[in-house]
């Protein structure tokens, strides 16, 4: 073997094994860098969920209260709201709670909703609800229940907001009276605890305005904030 071949036999080995190290290494893959996506940005539905939740209940307990009407007298006024925009809208806020996820505020807002579109329901003929009954004072105790019912899931709200803000513990601590009276109000028949009950609805849906406000003036939106007193 002459030296000129020899020395490019020897090249020949050299880049061998260099390549050989080389996919050892990499195992014969390039190693591209993984791309890195920003997740998108959730706006914080809350503030609608209560505004939804608020402006349905101040205007069925105003009725429940007897402010300028007959507490008696038909509250039909509230089916579009308990459909439109404390049902659907609610319900909506709930889906978006889930998607940011908070719990507590995907189940309030879902079930209210659902509160709501079931609520509306009662009075539309389609469903012929009110209308299966024969008898008032059933009706009146089938009403009870199902008021007492949601008295005791708000009361598990209640339970469930003890380390959240005062407005929230507020607002639900009035909401369970708000049920506990109303559905006192149809197993009795009292007309008065009724009045009480829509009194302490309006109170709730002021709590809840105020919360809902709470949660629109941010550090970016707004030169003054509203405290809401955090418990955590």
């Amino acid at each position: 073997m002459t030296t000129e071949a020899a020395v490019t036999n020897n090249n020949s080995i050299h880049l061998n094994d260099n390549r050989s190290d080389l996919e050892a290494k990499f195992n014969g893959t390039p190693n591209y860098p993984v791309p890195i996506y920003a997740a998108p940005t959730i706006a914080n539905p809350g503030p609608l969920g209560l505004s939804s939740f608020a402006l349905t209940t101040f205007v069925l307990s105003l009725h429940n209260a007897g402010a300028g009407l007959p507490a008696d007298g038909p509250s039909n006024v509230v089916v579009g709201l308990g459909v439109f925009y404390g049902g659907l809208v609610q319900l909506l806020a709930g889906m978006w709670e889930f998607r940011t996820g908070n719990t507590f505020g995907a189940t309030a807002f879902s079930s209210y909703g659902g509160f709501w579109l079931s609520f509306a329901a009662l009075f539309i003929p389609g469903f012929n609800i009110l209308e299966s009954y024969t008898e008032t004072a059933v009706l009146e105790q089938s009403l009870g229940i199902y008021l007492l019912s949601w008295a005791i899931f708000t009361g598990i709200m209640l339970i469930a907001s003890h380390r959240s803000s005062v407005g929230l513990v507020s607002m639900f601590f009035c909401l369970f009276i708000t049920f506990v009276l109303l559905a006192a109000a149809k197993f009795n028949n009292s007309l008065t605890t009724q009045v009480a009950g829509g009194a302490f609805g309006i109170i709730t849906a002021v709590i809840a305005w105020y919360n809902a406000l709470s949660g629109l003036l941010t550090k970016d939106s707004s030169f003054f904030l509203l405290p809401t007193g955090r418990l955590n």
